[in-house]
């Protein structure tokens, strides 16, 4: 079956005007709630940090609300429906990763900086460098994301309206790009918050809603589930979906790096650390792990009864096949389950997962340009806090870079249409487990640690990185790669973290045993405590 006639078949189930009814219904509810939550925004606090006016449970949601993307979503349904149990290691990728990122750095994190992650990096080493550098990262790994949830948002749009020609899907990622842009403008933090939160929500509810349905067609049972998918798969053989090496059996140097990226990349991703800034206390932040924990993981488990799901209720060949490929498989579980209704409900909840994601990586990469750039670097301050920079200068230089950002998400979201956002995501996970982890890890734990060795860690992570995804099979060489017609890939693996990460370590330690500059030991000793215990960390965050 074609791409058009498996369009036209899912058009003539679905109904294009009740979806995009429910569809301009909840932009029009987040839209409300966004404006209602910029009525605060006086101060670069309240657009950077929303006032640090949530609570622990509230904040919890809004974590689960930033991580939970659509490749958590889509990405993940679709791969473990074609790919099955190779497609599930993202869910146990991503699970292990929150735990990593939560134990290891979150709050330590919280307890030492301000707005962003540069003002950890910062704190005990020189402040022009670093932030500049940390500044880079935090908006390639931004913009690596964005691709992700662009590339969903027009593959999710395109089949909610049967759309699919490449035309049509570019023009629904420009309107999914304007939109994110209005919320972030008018709302910051707070409004992307807030959307977060009720998004969290729909999204699990809406997933255990369909996991109960899915195991009740099945008889509660998951062995009858299992082989129902196991008739439907196409792979040879058949029960091939079941266990581990259908995608990365042929090469399992690609699995290991893959690995790798997934569960050291959350603890260095800016937008997911940033959430912990919202909060007013150290308590907080601990209570909000503990719910983010509870969700995530709740989440991530009924992936594995919506994938094999979708994989026996719709069928691989035909997911595959549909507009928006393996990103359409929960819309298309949710079409067999419930019909049209179901399907709306779905694709909205999926399209808020994209819209608060997207704004949570705008406003973040937004700020880590105005903040670190524009007030660290451009005007030589310190935050604003000691009058060289206008906080409110600062907020409108982030509200323009909101601009920027927007349309570079939208031109390279119409290149990455046709990837599975759920594999982009791991691309973005790479970038800041080489750039960003090393220096994050050795600026808490390492005294040692220099300047040289931050700058030589995050650019040499983030070349390195870049690099190898440009040489990669990503990028050309395939008919998924983001330039087919060429190829000039001379880099085997899909993932560049098995290289990348390990050298963004090694030049933290080169550069730091090579600098024989005098570094301030007593900051270090100073960050030290705060980061353990939270001493002073209150009266850092009220600037």
């Amino acid at each position: 079956m074609s791409v058009r006639a498996v369009a036209d078949a899912t058009l003539e189930q679905s109904n294009p005007i009740l979806n995009i009814s429910v569809f301009l219904a909840f932009v029009a509810v987040t839209l409300f709630i966004v404006i209602r939550a910029s009525r605060n925004n006086r101060t670069a606090a309240d657009y950077y940090a929303a006032g640090r006016s949530f609570s622990g449970p509230q904040n919890g949601f809004a974590i689960a609300g930033d991580y939970l993307s659509a490749a958590s979503f889509l990405g993940i349904c679709g791969a473990i429906a074609v790919n099955g149990y190779d497609g599930f290691l993202y869910s146990i990728g991503f699970l292990v990763a929150w735990l990593v990122a939560l134990l290891l750095v979150a709050e330590l994190m919280r307890n030492t900086g301000k707005f962003t992650m540069a003002d950890v990096l910062s704190f005990r080493l020189q402040q022009r460098p670093v932030r500049m550098a940390a500044a880079l990262t935090t908006l390639a790994v931004c913009f690596f994301y964005l691709l992700a949830q662009m590339a969903g948002a027009g593959g999710l749009v395109s089949l909610l309206l049967g759309i699919s020609d490449r035309l049509g899907q570019s023009l629904i990622i420009a309107v999914v790009g304007v939109l994110m842009i209005v919320y972030v403008l008018i709302g910051g933090m707070k409004g992307t918050t807030w959307v977060q939160i009720v998004k969290a929500g729909l999204l699990i509810a809406g997933a255990v809603a369909m996991t109960i349905w899915v195991l009740a067609l099945n008889g509660f049972s998951l062995n009858i589930l299992l082989e129902s998918a196991v008739a439907a798969s196409t792979s040879d053989p058949k029960d091939a979906i079941l266990g581990p090496g259908l995608k990365y059996g042929a090469n399992p140097w690609d699995f290991l790096s893959l690995a790798l990226a997934l569960v050291l990349g959350t603890a260095g991703l800016p937008h997911v650390l940033m959430r912990f800034y919202t909060v007013p206390t150290a308590k907080e932040a601990r209570r909000s792990v503990v719910w983010a924990i509870w969700l995530i993981g709740v989440f991530y488990l009924l992936t594995l009864v919506l994938g094999y799901g979708a994989g026996a209720l719709v069928g691989p060949e035909t997911i595959t096949k549909a507009p928006g490929g393996v990103n359409s498989a929960a819309p298309l579980l949710a079409l067999h389950l419930g019909g049209p209704v179901l399907m709306g409900f779905i694709s909205a909840v999926a399209f808020a997962t994209i819209l608060a994601v997207v704004a949570g990586l705008t406003i973040t990469a937004a700020a880590s340009f105005a903040h670190n750039i524009y007030a660290n670097v451009v005007k030589r301050g310190r935050g604003g806090d000691d009058g060289e920079a206008d906080p409110n200068g600062e907020v409108r230089v982030a509200r323009r870079t909101v601009i920027v950002i927007g349309v570079l998400a939208i031109l390279g979201g119409i290149g990455a249409q046709g990837q599975n956002i759920a594999f982009l995501v791991a691309l973005a996970f790479a970038v800041a487990a080489s750039a960003n982890l090393p220096t994050i890890l050795y600026s808490l734990f390492w005294k040692r640690f220099t300047t040289r060795g931050a700058v030589w860690s995050m650019y040499g992570g983030l070349a390195a990185a870049v690099i190898l995804i440009v040489l990669s099979p990503v990028f050309s060489g395939k008919p998924t790669s983001f330039l087919p017609g060429v190829d000039f890939a001379i880099w085997p693996l899909e993932n560049p973290g098995i290289l990348s990460i390990p050298l963004g370590f090694l030049l933290g330690w080169l550069g730091s045993v090579l600098d024989r500059g005098t570094e301030d030991r007593r900051l270090a000793a100073e960050m030290e405590v705060r980061s353990l215990t939270g001493y002073g960390a209150e009266k850092a965050v009220e600037h």
